[in-house]
């Protein structure tokens, strides 16, 4: 599938990256040379509950947002030998612009062979009037380890649920392995019938990949859940995918396990 060229923001929307950068730092431990954020985007070196082995960065978001017509753009580069956790302080909520534009936020993640990456933010949640186009590109090594989550959340307590658009696409060794996109909320065709979210406003997925023989193995569904655990052919993954009431729910169908433990 090509990716098409947005059309240009209008005047009043902000544009705002994040990168990061983790290598080893020759002491057994993993350093940042990169850590940076501009516009509403921070970013910061925080303690986690990692070894001494795994560094964590948490996005911070310094105003309201995305509202309508924003771009954003996150990227994190784990080098051979080092370990990278990256959270966030707090939901990322989407806001409706004036013109009815919608947001944009592009997540580009690379792990090379011997590292560990947990992309673990807390979840995305679409306002009421909202519109979100969200996309996550994963280049993974071989021999690269990853632990990713990804959460989305149709309207805050009470409210109408916004519209999230989102594209995850994960290669392994230069070969794609998963592109998968959906498309949830109000406009988007059958997004709340039986085949798709049948009534739940909270959605999302966790990605396991682990060097091995076979894919990783991640926790079952417990039963009568609406999830389901699959590997990815080609690639050693698996790829939770569940739906849920609300976001506490969904949480717990997508436990965290240590991606660095045995595959």
């Amino acid at each position: 599938m090509t990716r098409t060229a947005a059309p240009a923001p209008p005047p009043s929307a902000v544009r705002a990256a994040v990168r990061i950068t983790a290598a080893p730092d020759g002491r057994g431990g993993t350093a940042l040379p990169v850590l940076a954020g501009s516009g509403p985007l921070a970013v910061r070196r925080t303690r986690g509950p990692g070894g001494p082995r795994t560094a964590q960065a948490t996005l911070v978001g310094a105003m309201a947002g995305p509202l309508g017509g924003d771009r954003l753009r996150i990227e994190a580069e784990v080098r051979a030998g080092a370990a990278l956790r990256v959270t966030s302080a707090a939901a990322t909520v989407a806001l409706p612009g004036r013109g009815g534009e919608a947001a944009h936020c592009a997540v580009v993640l690379r792990v090379e062979a011997g590292a560990v990456l947990e992309w673990l933010p807390e979840p995305v949640v679409a306002a009421a009037g909202s519109r979100l186009l969200a996309d996550t590109r994963i280049d993974l090594a071989p021999g690269a380890r990853l632990l990713l989550r990804e959460e989305q959340v149709l309207g805050r307590y009470g409210e109408e649920p916004g519209r999230i658009t989102s594209r995850l696409t994960v290669r392994h060794g230069g070969r794609t392995v998963l592109d998968q996109r959906t498309d949830l909320g109000p406009g988007a065709p059958g997004w709340d019938g039986p085949a798709v979210l049948a009534g739940h406003r909270a959605c999302g997925h966790l990605l396991h990949a682990a060097p091995g023989d076979g894919p990783p193995v991640l926790p079952a569904p417990p039963d009568g859940a609406d999830a389901a655990l699959l590997p990815l052919p080609g690639c050693p993954a698996v790829l939770l995918t569940a739906a849920a009431p609300d976001a506490l729910a969904l949480r717990r169908l997508l436990p965290a396990p240590d991606p660095a433990g045995p595959p």
